[in-house]
């Protein structure tokens, strides 16, 4: 298999970390205190009213990203640039090859958090 440009995808996320998180801390909650707390259910909740209200247009993704996103990616609107195979999580890496450029994940689950992705190339 060759690694060429073409086998790379590009997208943004929000991540949503919980008290299952590997790492219970966030640029938001740089004590892990709310993290710590949040149970994984209580996440997902969160994320999923955070979905509808984008695919709704109440809200727009990147604003989202920016505000509610415990990864540090925040500050780009989620964007994580382009990554090829094997340099993510592997749940997070099927679930973006999976989508079509503009199409947004359910919830996905890593070793970091919950996540939802919107797959942007």
């Amino acid at each position: 298999m060759s690694s060429s440009s073409t086998d790379k995808v590009r997208a943004s996320h929000i991540l949503i970390k919980h008290q299952g998180s590997r790492r219970k801390a966030s640029w938001k909650d740089p004590e892990g205190r709310i993290i710590s707390s949040t149970t994984r259910d209580d996440a997902v909740a969160q994320l999923k009213s955070l979905r509808e209200d984008i695919l709704a247009g109440k809200s727009k993704f990147e604003d989202v990203a920016s505000r509610y996103s415990d990864c540090s990616s925040a500050k780009r609107a989620g964007d994580l640039g382009s990554f090829g195979r094997n340099q993510m999580q592997k749940p997070f890496e099927e679930a973006t090859y999976a989508l079509k450029v503009g199409e947004i994940s359910d919830i996905v689950d890593t070793d970091s958090g919950v996540h939802i992705i919107l797959r942007t190339g």
